[in-house]
């Protein structure tokens, strides 16, 4: 093999292996391969169960405002909308080390491992049996103080964020933190989960439409997200063609010019 025939075999080779193929860039393939248009059904979500630090937005009314003020904060008394995240923060009811919110009059609610459905259910109940009638027509809603969670690693913008909807899916909280890098590993994006049985870890390819079908897809709330680097990161002979041979010509003419260097 001549030299010339080396450095070109050097640089093909170099190119093939630095670039990040299409592949790995595009989310939900069809990696069957059949060509036709697929009906994916996404795997329901189980309701989230509340855990300690939570936030809750507790809504109580009825046809006389009167009759429950005071067992609204001054803020919940109001619309929720257009509230910032730490408005409800600080006017929110949070949830202790032993699982309770304390509301006004009525006091500490244990709430820890009830949906918010049914802790919707717990709060309209004492307030039939102890304070109101039926024909008050209670009203309760309960929220969480928005859609909390973490991700960190090769995405736009990392750290907590809070969206203000009910569900939540990877693809949304990734779009919501500026999408994944170049060099971010979309074929293995880990979800951390806290449960009330414990911590849960499971990866999740986002090239493949069959992610839609994982209990993974849909988030629940402070769940962890981390999108470790490709290994083209590391390298660093670029993430394009373009970019390995402006790398190769740099470093051909740095040796070049250390030879004349030494010869000379």
């Amino acid at each position: 093999m001549t030299k010339n025939s080396f450095f070109i075999f050097l640089l093909i080779s170099t190119l093939f292996t630095s670039c990040i193929p299409i592949k790995d860039l595009v989310y939900l393939q069809d990696k069957n391969n059949s060509g036709e248009q697929n009906t994916i059904s996404a795997v329901e979500s189980k309701p989230y169960r509340l855990q300690v630090n939570d936030v809750l937005s507790v809504s109580i009314k009825a046809i006389d405002p009167k009759l429950v003020s005071i067992f609204n904060t001054t803020d919940n008394a109001s619309s929720t909308t257009g509230k910032s995240e730490s408005a409800l923060y600080f006017d929110g009811f949070t949830v202790d080390d032993h699982g309770n919110i304390r509301m006004p009059v009525l006091g500490e609610i244990n709430v820890i491992g009830y949906t918010l459905d049914e802790v919707r259910i717990k709060i309209e109940k004492k307030l039939l049996e102890e304070y109101f009638k039926n024909e008050a027509d209670i009203f309760v809603t309960v929220k969480l103080a928005g859609f909390r969670y973490t991700i960190n690693g090769e995405v736009g913008s990392t750290g907590t964020k809070t969206l203000f909807q009910e569900h939540v899916n990877v693809m949304e909280a990734i779009a919501n933190a500026g999408d994944i890098t170049t060099v971010g590993d979309r074929k293995t994006v880990t979800i951390i989960r806290q449960t009330p049985t414990g911590v849960q870890m499971n990866n999740i390819d986002l090239t493949d439409a069959n992610v839609m079908k994982s209990p993974y897809y849909y988030l629940q709330p402070n769940d962890y997200i981390y999108v470790k680097p490709l290994r083209q990161k590391t390298w660093g002979t670029g993430q394009t063609g373009i970019q390995s041979i402006g790398t190769i010509i740099t470093l051909l003419s740095l040796a070049t010019t250390v030879y004349l260097i030494i010869k000379n």
